[in-house]
């Protein structure tokens, strides 16, 4: 038992020794706009890219997180996650099945693009960056016979 109480005596000495204390006045700078000054973290909220994780893809997989969190949070409550029309909200909005190949060939990329921007039926309209817009088109697209 001395033995334990003897070490921890000295980790904690160690510990407590390693501490000069806090930094005097005198070293500390002021705080200015310009220590934080991201443009770049600007101008990818102006054009609605999000960051992305550090080692990743960069913009275009930042563009794609954004995608798909807007898919989730807008549009799989009434088409669901995979765009069957089976969200939570579908049946009672009557939400299109965007899987269907007979549906998809019957619609330009233009044409689901301003279906998203403009709304239709009982589809709100969606004031999204034309990437997301891009992105979204993209994920329809994918989602063909699934």
């Amino acid at each position: 038992m001395q033995f334990g109480s003897i070490l921890g005596a000295v980790l904690a000495a160690t510990v407590l020794g390693a501490c000069d204390g806090p930094p005097s006045a005198s070293d500390l700078q002021e705080w200015t706009p310009a220590d934080h000054d991201h443009s770049d973290e600007k101008e990818r909220v102006t054009s609605g890219v999000q960051a992305a994780p550090a080692g990743s893809g960069g913009k275009e997989e930042g563009n794609r997180v954004l995608v798909e969190t807007t898919w989730r949070s807008q549009c799989a409550t009434c088409h669901g996650f995979i765009g069957h029309g089976d969200g939570p909200n579908g049946p009672m909005v009557k939400a299109t099945d965007l899987t269907k190949a007979d549906w998809q060939n019957n619609r330009t990329d233009m044409e689901i693009a301003q279906s998203i921007i403009n709304g239709k039926g009982r589809m709100p309209k969606f004031d999204l960056p034309p990437s997301v817009v891009a992105g979204l088109v993209m994920r329809i697209r994918a989602s063909k016979g699934r």
